[in-house]
């Protein structure tokens, strides 16, 4: 655990992909290069651009996924964590149990 949060923190966390890459680690036990590869498929970015803040700032900005200063109407809390989810194709917990709780149909 302590291992894979900084390595995270090492590729600057939400001010690049570290969060993302971190969350797959954890989530599907991937070694850290597969977690990059897996996640820069995703979202469509080279292996470098992974740790470029300017580059990520922009596709994160993109795809509406969170970023270290929200601003208004862009997504936050668990509305990023929903659409990580669905660009990663994962269970995250938090957003299981929100949409059994819910109403809202996503």
């Amino acid at each position: 655990m302590h291992i894979t949060q900084a390595m995270a923190a090492g590729m600057g966390g939400i001010r690049t992909a570290g969060d993302l890459v971190a969350r797959m680690q954890m989530s599907q036990g991937m070694r850290i290069n597969e977690a990059k590869q897996y996640v820069s498929e995703k979202l469509g970015v080279s292996l470098l651009d992974l740790a470029d803040e300017f580059t990520m700032y922009d596709v994160r900005e993109s795809f509406n996924i969170g970023r270290v200063y929200s601003l208004p109407g862009y997504a936050r809390g668990i509305e990023a964590k929903i659409r990580i989810a669905n660009i990663l194709d994962i269970d995250i917990n938090c957003i299981n149990l929100f949409k059994t709780k819910s109403a809202l149909t996503f």
